[in-house]
């Protein structure tokens, strides 16, 4: 793991200037480089296996095209943090909470990915719209993972913190991959973390031992919301937007 404090003047003049130049090259580029050099634990424990959709050229390619259009600057933007990608979502086309669907119709992305939606993509981009669409949202955001890959247990998805080997295997690859994350322009004042109560008591273990982020804000989970609560929906948006503020 990175030593979080640094060992020297040297080391810490050299952070001061790594953090600069993360700073002055645009989001798209820092992203790219971000995505296309992960490089998780071969091994995982009790049959998981890595969602890794970044492997693929075709993948990233497109992704590509979303970092472009969106992140083409170099602004400081807040961060919303999901659990880890899921297989009908980023998993597929490397967006985090945007399955094929939502890529095409909302961002405008052309694609060859396979036709279909994700409940947790259909709640977040009606989100977005209600927050004044795809550009205005992703000028101040971004939207990342706790674990920027995810897992894949018989066929099914699976959390990080549903496996207590798991966890602790990962979070190595969790705390160097979110701290890299952190050397962009990111406005540290406040983080949004996505997936209820499990997701955020996680995160927030690390802010107390790594002092990330001031605030860290809980959101429910989008699927809990369309599958279990699809009638508040609105009610559900309007808290989102309560704590991004618009």
């Amino acid at each position: 793991m990175d030593e979080i404090w640094p060992a020297s003047p040297g080391h810490f003049t050299w952070q001061l200037i790594k953090l600069f130049l993360y700073q002055m090259k645009i989001w798209a580029e820092n992203l790219l480089f971000f995505y296309s050099q992960l490089k998780p634990p071969k091994q995982l424990p009790n049959d998981i296996e890595w969602l890794f959709p970044q492997q693929d050229a075709v993948v990233m390619k497109i992704f590509e095209s979303f970092l472009y259009k969106y992140y083409n600057d170099n602004k400081p933007r807040r961060l919303l943090l999901g659990i880890n990608p899921g297989r009908f979502g980023a998993g597929v086309t490397g967006v985090n909470f945007t399955a094929p669907k939502q890529l095409k119709e909302f961002c405008g992305i052309d694609h060859y990915f396979k036709k279909q939606t994700e409940l947790s993509a259909e709640f977040i981009y009606d989100m977005i719209a209600a927050y004044g669409g795809t550009e205005k949202f992703y000028s101040r955001f971004f939207i990342g993972s706790v674990c920027p890959l995810g897992f894949i247990k018989q066929g099914k998805n699976i959390n990080y913190y549903d496996d207590k080997e798991l966890v602790k295997i990962v979070e190595p690859f969790i705390v160097k991959n979110l701290e890299q994350l952190l050397d962009f322009n990111v406005d540290r004042k406040n983080c949004l973390a996505i997936g209820g109560e499990k997701n955020f008591k996680y995160l927030s273990s690390l802010n107390q031992r790594f002092g990330w982020f001031e605030e860290i804000t809980p959101l429910p989970h989008p699927r809990f919301i369309m599958q279990y609560r699809r009638k508040q929906k609105q009610q559900f948006i309007q808290q989102y937007l309560q704590f991004i503020g618009k």
